[in-house]
Parts: C-alpha cells; structure tokens; sequence
C-alpha cells in the first residue's frame, strides 16, 4: 500500500482559472505560466489545464521542449530567455519565443545562426531591479534586435514589484510604468505587462499581453481571500491519521519538547513532513482540517509525520482524513500561519508526494 499523504490536482479548477484570467483582459494575448513544474502541478496538469491559453511561459528550456514532446502547439515563452549561446539554437528548432533581458543575450543571438526568426520580448529593468535593460538603454537594445534579420515579433516586457499593493512607498507602480512608458517612448510593439496581481487589482492597466501565475493555480498575490478574487484551489494536500496519542499536562510533544499541554491531550500524528513540502517553520496553531474539523498543529514537524490537536474532535481515528491544505482550507492562510507565502508551498511539494487527479 503507498503511504498516505496524496495531493489532488483539480483540472477543473485551473480551467476556471484561467477563465477568470481572461475574463480580465479578454482582447489580450494571455500567457499560462507554468514555470517551476507548473507550480507544483505538474506539466502536462498544466498543459491541460491551460489548453486554452494563448501560450505558455516558463524559465526552464528544458521543461519548454517537454511541452512540444507532449504536444503543446501553441506559442511557448521562456521568461528569462536563453542562459547560453546553444539555448537559442534550442528554441529556435521548437519554435519557441525568447525574453531579451542583456546585451549578453543579443550576443548570443547575433552568433547564431537560424532557420526561421526568433519572437523575442525585450525586457526592461524598470525598478524591480533584478533583469532587463535599464530605461536609458532600451531604444538602442531595440534597435540592436529590430537590425538582426533572425529577429521576427518584438514585444516589450517589464515586471511588476508591487502590483499587489495599493500605494507602496518605496516603488509604486504607477513609477514603474512611468519608467517604462519614458523608456520606450516612439517604439511601435506590444507590450507585456499584467502579472496576477495588476491583472486582479488594477484594471485600467493597458496591456497587449498578461501573463497569469499564481491566479491559475487558485491561490492570491494579495492579502484578498482567493475565494473572493473568484479563484478555485486547484491542489488540495491530503493525508490521513497513522497514529493517537493520549497525553497528560506537563508532557510534551515531538523534537525539542516544545508544545506542552498545559491539559488532558487527545494527539493526532500525520503522514505528512518536511520532506514532503510542508514546512518545516509552521509554528504551533497552523491550521489544518481533521475529518472536516478544523484544528492546529502542535510541536515541530518532523520529516515525514507533524502532529496535530485533537482534543476537540472525538470522533477521529486512525486513518481519519486530514487536509493540510485544499478546498476547503486556503493554502494562503496555511502559507500566512507559516510566515511564508502559497507559491513557496505548492512548488515545494516533494517527488516522493503521489499525485492524483479529480
């Protein structure tokens, strides 16, 4: 018998999803981005899930030639472009589109030779300050690419800091456009600009491409409740009860001894630990559902078990189920309770994790 501990992957709730993406941009090119093994979802969960997306995105070239081999026709973007000269002779045999983020890029690229054009998206360093071509330098950057005869589509590309937050202090939004505006002012090509938050929070936002993330996978990019951006979870993590413990005041629980009851316990010990993804950090109190009832985590996590109260759910048992996170309890709220945030945990969960469909 496998252990336990399973995450449901809802097909269902990443075409909702990503219907909801559209419904916010409806006339622009949406990107799916399924970086990062789409989220902790799986690739080809993800390529289904997203059938219907203009294209996909992600960082891994890897992972974009998978996506051929599985069948995906559509255009495919890989976010932070090409790390070495061969990668662009890599996406250009599979047709795949390229961020431009350094003049090292365009020298890789200016060194290949190729069959047919290269899509690029020129990406600009707008005060997110980690890639892209700082605004003084991207007319010429432009230029550079639009002389190169290799270069098919240019599209312009920024990224957003602080889409989530209405008026941030250090670097609003509204700056980061300026600066973008300011440094591709008089060049004629689409521009990319929503991630989940300014596609949820800021619809006056002109954009002639999105590119949806965390929105897709069911979770938020705000401190608004997922549930009421309209947003499905789209993994559900499910263990069960492998074993109970009665415990007296005065006695501790798991390594370090350092939830102590302080009354009469009822524990419950989960197929479930750090090794699998969850995470390590989660303090005492973190919430999780037992049979549908909710309770807290108690003591440290271990690698493979944590432990749970179930003091006020006296019909659980062993082989109870237990959800760590899903429908019915917000992985945000786990990822808040745990002082980290819901990507970390879904792109955390672990290989030896059984995954499901529903």
């Amino acid at each position: 018998m496998p252990r336990p501990l399973v995450a449901i992957i809802d097909i269902a709730a990443l075409q909702h999803n990503l219907h909801v993406a559209r419904q916010q941009a409806p006339a622009a090119h949406l990107w799916a981005v399924v970086k990062a093994n789409a989220y902790g979802h799986g690739l080809e969960r993800g390529m289904r899930g997203f059938a219907a997306a203009d294209g996909l995105a992600l960082v891994e070239p890897d992972a974009a030639v998978r996506l051929r081999e599985l069948g995906w026709t559509k255009p495919i973007l890989l976010l932070e472009g090409c790390f070495d000269a061969i990668d662009f002779k890599l996406a250009a045999l599979h047709g795949v589109e390229v961020a431009i983020h350094s003049s090292q890029q365009i020298g890789w690229l200016e060194q290949t030779r190729f069959e047919a054009p290269i899509n690029v998206h020129l990406k600009m360093n707008s005060g997110m300050n980690r890639l892209g071509f700082m605004p003084v330098d991207f007319a010429a950057a432009y230029q550079r690419l639009r002389s190169h005869r290799s270069v098919g589509s240019i599209s312009l590309m920024t990224h957003f800091a602080n889409a989530d937050q209405s008026d941030p202090p250090a670097l609003p939004m509204a700056e980061q456009l300026r600066r973008f505006h300011i440094g591709s002012l008089g060049i004629d090509a689409p521009v990319s600009l929503a991630n989940s938050a300014a596609l949820l929070q800021h619809h006056d936002l002109v954009s002639n491409q999105v590119r949806p993330g965390i929105m897709l996978y069911g979770a938020t990019p705000s401190a608004k409740p997922a549930a009421r951006l309209g947003l499905r979870s789209a993994m559900t993590l499910q263990s069960e009860l492998i074993g109970i413990q009665h415990i007296l005041p005065g006695e501790a629980v798991g390594y370090g001894s350092r939830f102590v009851a302080d009354a009469p316990m009822t524990i419950g010990v989960v197929a479930c630990g750090y090794a699998d993804g969850y995470p390590r950090h989660a303090p005492t109190g973190t919430p999780v559902l037992v049979d549908g009832v909710r309770t807290r985590l108690i003591g440290n996590v271990s690698m493979d078990m944590l432990t749970v109260d179930l003091t006020p759910i006296a019909t659980a048992h062993h082989g109870s189920c237990v959800t760590l996170w899903g429908d019915a309890l917000p992985i945000d709220e786990v990822a808040q309770a745990a002082g980290t945030i819901g990507y970390e945990l879904m792109c955390a969960i672990a290989p030896r994790v059984r995954m499901t469909e529903r």
